[in-house]
């Protein structure tokens, strides 16, 4: 049991957003300083965050009125739209973080039971219930807390959520090729398993598996001392 129901889905969306913007600093040196993304400032990871509330919005607007609206025009859009907004004046870029998460927020409220159960298209093109919508907003908020490099690591974020996240990465990364794991937590009954071959032997805290799983740093190895097998990228 995963624990993904809309109304957690939901809450860990609003508390995922306010860990978020509880974290950013609006101060030049400490917005332009590396994130634990390779490549990008934490003015990249905030222009992130900020332009997929706005992306995510598109989808409540497609549960709203039925009118297909995708999150980005492309991708070479939505990343030229990071690159953009990494470079607005700080004052912008937080005053645009906190807006596009006022409004997302505002729009999902008004989602009426119907309109959850309409079909929308995610930004890597699978089809969901628009019920999936908090959910992908909640991984956003949650995991790039973390790659802010700043006070949030994966072992303050609620185990419920870990839980969830694990498993949605591990769904997704069963059909993809990588290498053969099986990965037991030892701080809560969980286990999961990826690849098809003879497997490694992994175990750790349900957040050391969730930095793991994410493509984020970890200190996560086999029962023999070697670094756990890398991963391809997760989305």
């Amino acid at each position: 049991m995963t624990g993904r129901t809309l109304a957690n889905a939901l809450r860990w969306m609003k508390d995922g957003t306010t860990v978020f913007l509880d974290a950013v600093e609006p101060d030049d040196a400490w917005l332009s300083a590396a994130s634990r993304l390779p490549g990008w400032t934490r003015r990249h990871v905030i222009a992130h965050v900020a332009a997929n509330a706005d992306a995510v919005g598109n989808l409540v607007h497609w549960a709203r009125t039925g009118i297909p609206t995708p999150m980005y025009p492309s991708p070479e859009a939505r990343a030229a739209g990071i690159e953009q907004g990494a470079r607005r004046p700080t004052a912008d870029l937080i005053t645009w973080l906190h807006r596009s998460a006022a409004h997302l927020a505002s729009a999902i409220d008004g989602l009426t039971d119907e309109q959850w159960q309409r079909t929308v298209v995610t930004g890597q093109g699978r089809s969901v219930a628009a019920t999936e919508i908090p959910w992908l907003r909640s991984r956003e908020v949650y995991v790039h807390a973390v790659d802010l490099a700043a006070a949030v690591a994966f072992t303050d974020l609620p185990r419920d959520f870990l839980l969830a996240l694990c498993h949605d990465v591990v769904a997704k990364r069963v059909s993809t090729a990588g290498p053969a794991v099986v990965l037991t937590a030892t701080d809560v009954p969980a286990r999961w398993s990826l690849g098809t071959d003879e497997p490694v032997s992994v175990s750790g805290s349900l957040a050391a598996i969730a930095a793991y799983l994410t493509g984020r740093d970890h200190d996560l190895t086999t029962a023999d001392g070697a670094p756990a097998p890398a991963l391809p990228p997760w989305l």
